[in-house]
């Protein structure tokens, strides 16, 4: 049974910490489940997502507009 450890463990064959997965025998895996040491990994299976490009973004502002404010363009 796969199981994940919640505490560190070192024995004379391995050495895990939080956090790592590792198959142990039925019985050994239910030992630790039961003292609190581990939880049961789900088995599950594989799937992956294909990620969609991003939309665009762009800044909004303010748009391209000429002002006719202080013109001298000698228009009058």
């Amino acid at each position: 049974m796969k199981i994940r450890m919640l505490v560190g463990l070192a024995g004379s064959e391995y050495s895990i910490g939080p956090g790592d997965e590792r198959e142990f025998p039925d019985k050994e895996a239910i030992r630790l489940i039961d003292a609190g040491y581990a939880v049961p990994v789900a088995e599950e299976k594989t799937e992956r997502a294909v990620a969609q490009p991003a939309a665009e973004r762009r800044k909004k502002g303010k748009a391209d507009v000429v002002s006719n404010e202080n013109n001298d363009s000698g228009d009058k």
